[in-house]
């Protein structure tokens, strides 16, 4: 055998080794992530009131008479492109027909009072002020109590549980359980203070939660929540797995979670059988369906994963323009085909007051910039690196359509008895629970809804009640075995 030969052999045989070796770290479950008490408000870390303090949401009169001046002398609105409804985003035919309502119907003063309905305290967690509703069950007895952390997402805030709650914390026929229902106000949204520091991703914001869990006196507690609030269950799931008793979400993904999901996914490609069921095949394939979608609907992503701040400015200056960013995200994400009606489908779910209820959350808070942040915080080397879902992706194509295959690292699994709703219209890429299971281990419940989107604690409230109830009642149940 020549030199050159033996030299081949070598570096094939170390080039096998190598593969073999990274292959087993990426099948290799990562260690759970330490997580540090970080400082997050300003300056160094000082002792502060970490008191449960009552908060009533009380906004300076010279706030609503500057908002109202601005919607007054807001700008000429550029007129919509001939035939297009929101393909564009948002429609300014519409636009002009929310900001005339904003104006002349919606009454702050009322709404401030319909907001302050539930009891709302504040209380300091790492340096940071944060805001929750506390709101205890109607009647106990003879029930047990579950304590239920109800967390939001973007760009949503507590608005969205209002209709909810009631339903939740109100004795069911049949049901020996009831909830007692904390929902706070993530960090830089709404009533909670901001970081001021750079870093506070979903995972610190996990720990904060879960520190406010122990300051009520909730050792062990459940979750549910749907878009960021979701990815922080998921998270606190995985890294408090002795405090969290079970976790309802209405967002659960697995994909890039593991090697066997993304194979899992290119097999359904070829074989979709293989993975989900006929009645659901088109909501996972092709692949290209959904990946087309991302990209028409992800711009704000990016933009807020970059460059937050730089979008925050003319967000936080331009009501008009706050309510447009935000509300062309309930027409889209409630229903895709609405981008093609000229009404965006808004009254079809909703009602004016509700949605401007949301807006102004973030207008008189002064909060969307902040908010914005956590896509910057979430999407950054440092989270990838823990390991709870990193990713490689390789992006597959077949006569230019797309059928790919996503490669990742195994991440943490869930073990927590968990339960998914899955509705119709939502923006989140389907998953069959052949790939959940992957994930969520003990997935004890799924639902598959012919009716609602992204909101559905807002837009279908008794549809994601009756769900979580049956779920719970399964995690009792999983607990007497």
């Amino acid at each position: 055998m020549g030199l050159c030969s033996k030299i081949f052999l070598v570096i094939g045989g170390i080039s096998v080794v190598l593969i073999g070796l990274k292959i087993n770290s990426l099948l290799e479950v990562p260690p759970m992530p330490v997580l540090e008490e970080t400082w997050w408000g300003p300056g160094q870390a000082k002792k502060v009131d970490t008191s449960i303090r009552p908060f009533k949401i009380d906004i300076p009169e010279k706030v609503i008479t500057d908002l109202t001046q601005r919607l007054k002398n807001a700008r000429p609105f550029t007129p919509p492109l001939e035939g297009i409804q929101q393909q564009y985003g948002m429609n300014t035919k519409l636009l002009s027909e929310i900001v005339e309502f904003w104006k002349t119907k919606y009454d702050w003063k009322e709404r401030q009072t319909f907001l302050n309905q539930y009891p709302q305290f504040k209380t300091n967690i790492q340096g940071l002020d944060i805001h929750f509703l506390h709101v205890k069950p109607t009647n106990t007895k003879g029930l047990k109590v579950l304590p239920l952390l109800l967390l939001h997402g973007w760009p949503g805030s507590i608005r969205e549980f209002y209709e909810l709650i009631p339903l939740l914390t109100t004795p069911q026929p049949g049901k020996d359980f009831i909830f007692e229902v904390i929902a706070p106000s993530l960090p830089g949204y709404g009533f909670s203070d901001a970081a001021a520091k750079p870093g506070l991703g979903t995972l610190n914001i996990g720990l904060i939660f879960k520190n406010l869990m122990h300051r009520l006196g909730f050792k062990k507690f459940y979750i549910q929540g749907g878009d960021w609030g979701a990815l922080i269950l998921s998270n606190m799931a995985t890294v408090f797995p002795e405090e969290v008793l079970g976790a309802h979400s209405n967002a659960c993904v697995a994909l890039n979670d593991n090697p066997i999901v993304n194979f899992k996914l290119l097999l359904g490609s070829i074989f979709p059988s293989l993975v989900v069921s006929k009645e659901h095949e088109s909501k996972m394939y092709p692949l290209s369906k959904n990946f087309e979608f991302g990209l028409t609907e992800g711009g704000y992503m990016h933009i807020q994963a970059t460059k937050p701040d730089t979008v925050g400015i003319g967000l936080n200056d331009s009501p008009v323009g706050l309510a447009a960013y935000i509300l062309e995200k309930f027409t889209s994400w409630t229903n895709r085909d609405w981008i093609n009606r000229m009404d965006g489908g808004l009254l079809m779910k909703y009602d004016y007051t509700k949605l401007l209820d949301n807006v102004m959350i973030y207008w008189v808070t002064n909060s969307i910039t902040t908010s914005a942040r956590l896509y910057a915080e979430s999407f950054g080397k440092e989270f990838w690196e823990l390991r709870l879902g990193r990713c490689i992706i390789f992006i597959i194509l077949q006569n230019s359509n797309l059928i790919g295959v996503f490669f990742s690292d195994f991440s943490i699994p869930i073990t927590a008895p968990t339960a998914c709703a899955k509705f119709e219209n939502d923006i989140g890429i389907y998953q069959s629970d052949e790939v959940l299971n992957l994930k969520f281990t003990n997935l004890l419940q799924s639902t598959d809804f012919s009716d609602g989107g992204h909101f559905a604690a807002l837009e279908v409230p008794q549809l994601l009640a009756k769900d979580m109830w049956s779920a719970f009642e399964k995690f009792l149940n999983y607990y007497k075995k």
